[in-house]
């Protein structure tokens, strides 16, 4: 008997103990990816899927200055040959304050590079994502989350045969965007 008093006790304490601010909810807005939707480059309103799109972080496939990119799906790819008209970017978070420049490689027709046949190729530009990282309080159990200030976007082509045709803020004819949530796309790419 004596025993499960002092369970009860303990139990008591424990949930006695603990406030509803101690865990942080499901449903709470943490740090956001970066959104993007692709569209056709002439109907420029109409969602368009990249075929056979690859994603990469340009850190994570390059080798002494190269890029080297995977034949089979890896922990470099953030997509892998895959169809898609959306996409979700993470964003690296460093120093609050301090501009961060982070590149992705897209990968158009990644079937085409892994066929075996020389006669055909992917077509690789790369996303330059430069921005501003700060930080938010959001509540004792949650700690804080980062938001991207200042966001700049541009593509950079290594050839003649560039995929990707123009970018653009989503709603908004600003040059830079603020990255707060993961409520709307934030970038419009067009090809």
């Amino acid at each position: 008997m004596r025993y499960y008093k002092y369970s009860f006790l303990f139990i008591a304490l424990i949930l006695l103990g603990c406030e509803r601010d101690d865990i942080c909810a499901e449903g709470t807005p943490t740090t956001p990816r970066l959104l993007i939707e692709f569209f056709d480059a002439i109907d420029t309103e109409t969602l368009k899927s990249v075929t056979r799109l690859s994603v990469y972080g340009e850190d994570l496939v390059t080798e002494n200055g190269a890029i080297v990119l995977p034949e089979v799906s890896t922990s470099a790819s953030l997509i892998f040959n895959s169809n898609s008209n959306a996409i979700e970017l993470p964003l690296l978070v460093g120093e609050e304050g301090v501009e961060i420049t982070t590149r992705y490689i897209l990968e158009k027709d990644t079937n085409l590079r892994i066929d075996g046949d020389v006669a055909t190729d992917s077509n690789v530009d790369i996303l330059v994502v430069r921005y501003i990282p700060q930080f938010v309080y959001v509540s004792r159990a949650c700690g804080f989350k980062s938001i991207f200030t200042n966001l700049e976007v541009s593509i950079e082509s290594n050839d003649a045969s560039q995929w990707i045709q123009n970018i653009a803020f989503a709603n908004t004819t600003d040059t830079q965007i603020i990255v707060e949530n993961e409520d709307a796309t934030h970038v419009q790419i067009f090809h």
